[in-house]
């Protein structure tokens, strides 16, 4: 039924790991194979490709369904339907943004700072020139084929790139001035793929497997019995991300709990219950989360 083309580059590990997570699983020859397939009966045809290229293929209905970023659809300027953010990328859960930086030593405090004839270099130059005429700034926008921020100072005077935590910025002697963008991935549609009632409703199911595997990373289930006395103390520890199920086991006077907690702490959290008064405690790994 639908046709999805996925990034190639640095977002494609995450993403292949985001739908095997999702039950998804994307199959092919070989990492180098553009070709791929997807054991669901939703999914016709799936692709491979520069996430560059995606929101220009997905607009025009060369496929229904793609995954990019914002910074990739703002600079191609498609006009394309979002069915959502997936927040993961290629290192953190962090959006990536979309920054103009200038050397440590640059005089610049400001975007308006900059002066007539700035040399610029950047692989976003369509974002960059209409940012920057925005703000009344003349600026010779260089396009970049990678590496830009090697390119400071002897062939540009500031650039304009991505960056999750601005490390590489920074070892390249570099500050950040302003932001242009903050972009997250995107799950991308048309409007005509987006007007079929069956495709629609497809995609609508692929999302929310997508976003419940993300909503799963970093959760575990916590399963426990605990004696009637001890339940509120017990209960009130659960940094549960809704209320905990409570069931009560038959002639026993204990209770069944379970409830969904973040992996990082539970090391702590654990030993905390134990002495509380809760027994028999579990620790499950989970796939996805479906609100």
């Amino acid at each position: 039924m639908l046709s999805l083309v996925l990034p190639k580059g640095s977002l494609e590990k995450a993403t292949l790991e985001l739908f095997d997570a999702a039950d998804l699983t994307v199959l092919r020859g070989s990492d180098r194979d553009y070709h791929a397939l997807i054991d669901d009966p939703r999914i016709e045809r799936v692709r491979i490709l520069r996430p560059q290229e995606i929101p220009t293929y997905v607009e025009r209905g060369l496929f229904d369904l793609g995954i990019t970023g914002r910074d990739l659809i703002t600079e191609a300027g498609a006009e394309v339907v979002s069915l959502g953010e997936l927040r993961y990328s290629k290192a953190t859960s962090n959006p990536a943004r979309i920054v103009l930086a200038v050397p440590q030593n640059a005089p610049w405090q400001a975007v308006t700072d900059l002066p007539d004839g700035i040399r610029i270099s950047t692989e976003y130059p369509e974002l960059t020139r209409r940012f920057l005429e925005e703000r009344g700034v003349k600026a010779v926008v260089i396009r970049s084929f990678g590496a830009t921020e090697a390119k400071v100072p002897d062939i540009v005077d500031a650039i304009v790139d991505l960056t999750e935590t601005g490390s590489s910025l920074r070892k390249n002697g570099l500050r950040i001035l302003d932001t242009l963008l903050t972009s997250y991935t995107e799950l991308i549609t048309n409007s005509a793929a987006y007007a079929d009632a069956d495709k629609r409703a497809a995609m609508e199911d692929i999302a929310l497997l997508l976003r419940g595997a993300i909503q799963a990373r970093g959760n575990v289930l916590l399963k426990l019995n605990v004696a009637a006395d001890k339940l509120a103390a017990v209960t009130a520890m659960l940094p549960a991300m809704s209320s905990p199920t409570v069931t009560a086991l038959a002639n026993s006077g204990m209770n069944a709990v379970e409830t969904v907690v973040p992996k990082r702490g539970v090391n702590t959290l654990i030993p905390a219950l134990k002495a509380a008064g809760a027994q028999d405690i579990l620790e499950i790994p989970i796939s996805k989360i479906v609100e």
